[in-house]
């Protein structure tokens, strides 16, 4: 994808966030325009440990099948379900963007502790053309039915969120399925489907970081937490964690 297209400049980026009852961890590398940023992130339950960098990537390495952050983790990914892509028009021009559930095994150190990772989570790549005022509310997570099956979700409400055709997904023991629209409480308490069904939210450790520069300003909150409630196809989780996010973007 070129760098300008439609007088918009190329966004992209590959985060991966992995989420389990011991360890909440995301990672990203994000370029807005060419300009590169990079960033990680951890809850041991406990202290919530986190770093961005502004025009460096070295030391951080984020792809579907891998996240190796220099010193600190080397976790190999492999897809436990299948994946959902699509385009969707933004502005005026395009956005593209694919999820992947995962399975992510490995290490994470923190604070001279070693924390041996097997657990689930998603990877979020995305590219595009985005309106020059972007805002979006989303959450990633994952998850138990009281019946034993593997859950994994991606709702979102501002961007790829059409009728028909969206991103908003729940993954049952690997299988994809589409769900409506998503209202997301403001306070990210909870997150309301069309069909009725609600997932709680109980925020742990909140990400939040400000960027004021002068052609791109970025404005977000990302708590990591654990969920409860119903999701759509009689779901009901026994357990669920993950993140909720708000996030304005002027690019």
């Amino acid at each position: 994808m070129p760098l300008l297209h439609r007088g918009r400049p190329l966004k992209r980026w590959c985060y991966a966030g992995v989420f389990g009852p011991e360890l909440m961890w995301c990672a990203g590398v994000v370029r807005v325009g060419g300009i590169p940023q990079t960033f990680w992130a951890a809850w041991d339950r406990t202290t919530l440990f986190e770093r961005t960098r502004v025009l460096r990537t070295r030391g951080v390495e984020v792809t579907p099948a891998r996240v190796r952050v220099e010193g600190v983790a080397s976790l190999d990914l492999s897809a436990v379900g299948t994946p959902i892509e699509l385009v969707s028009p933004h502005g005026r021009a395009h956005v593209w963007t694919r999820k992947t559930p995962v399975r992510a095994k490995g290490t994470v150190v923190l604070d001279g502790r070693t924390h041996h990772v097997d657990a689930a989570g998603l990877v979020d790549e995305t590219a595009g053309y985005h309106a020059r005022h972007t805002a979006w509310s989303w959450s990633a997570g994952v998850g138990t039915a009281t019946d034993g099956r593997d859950v994994v979700w991606n709702l979102v409400d501002g961007i790829h969120d059409a009728p028909l055709a969206s991103e908003r997904t729940v993954w049952v023991d690997g299988t994809p399925g589409e769900v409506g629209r998503a209202t997301f409480a403001d306070d990210l308490s909870a997150v309301t489907l069309a069909s009725g069904e609600r997932l709680t939210f109980t925020g742990e450790a909140v990400r939040r970081r400000r960027d004021r520069l002068v052609l791109v300003s970025s404005d977000y909150v990302q708590p990591f937490g654990v969920f409860a409630g119903t999701l759509p196809g009689g779901v009901t989780l026994a357990e669920g964690y993950g993140v909720m996010e708000h996030h304005r973007a002027r690019w």
